[in-house]
Formats: C-alpha cells, structure tokens, sequence
C-alpha cells in the first residue's frame, strides 16, 4: 500500500474535507451547536446585531475559516486515510457526492 493517495482518491478526500468543512462552518443544520460554542447572544439574527458580552469571536472567526478549520479537518481526513485507507474512502464517498451536487446547483441555479 502506497502512502500517497492516487489521483481520484485524494480529489474524493479533497471534496469531502471541503464539504465537512462546509456543514460545520456555515451550515443551518449545525447553527445551535455553533452559536453554543461560540456563545453568540439568542437575539442575533444579522450582520450588525449585538453577539453578546460572552461572544467568542476568535473562535467564531476559527470555525468559519478555510486556512485554519478547513486545515484541521483536512489533516483529520488524511490521518484516517493513513491509518483506515479503505474505510475513509467509503465515508468520504457520500460527502464528495453531496459537494458535487452543490457545486452543480450553484453553477446551473439562476440565483
């Protein structure tokens, strides 16, 4: 077994860590958890409104963050493609799939 994933394997991995990425960082499924952890006060609804005296700002930037989230959970990704070759390219499928619909809606959607 190689320790270089082949070309399709690291663009399914790829899709999948941006689509992870995606669904914690921005999302409607995950809001509560994320407005929990990053303390944003119930009343905020829009850019604008007061986040709260407790508002995590750092944390919040972190979470919504290519370069830093989207780091980790592509180093996340590969360390179970290192240690569960077969198997995270199984979980990944479904992940890699639902970022190609996306892709595909926002580039024939007429909004």
């Amino acid at each position: 077994m190689s320790d270089i994933p082949n070309w399709w394997e690291a663009a399914l991995l790829a899709l999948a860590a941006w689509r992870i990425f995606h669904l914690v960082a921005f999302d409607d499924i995950l809001d509560r958890p994320r407005r929990y952890v990053t303390r944003l006060a119930p009343s905020w609804r829009h850019e604008g409104d007061a986040t709260g005296e407790d508002y995590r700002e750092g944390l919040a930037k972190f979470l919504t963050c290519p370069y830093c989230l989207g780091f980790w959970v592509a180093v996340v990704v590969w360390v179970a493609w290192l240690v569960f070759p077969t198997e995270t390219v199984w979980v990944a499928v479904p992940f890699a799939l639902n970022a190609g619909l996306i892709a595909a809606q926002r580039t024939l959607s007429s909004e």
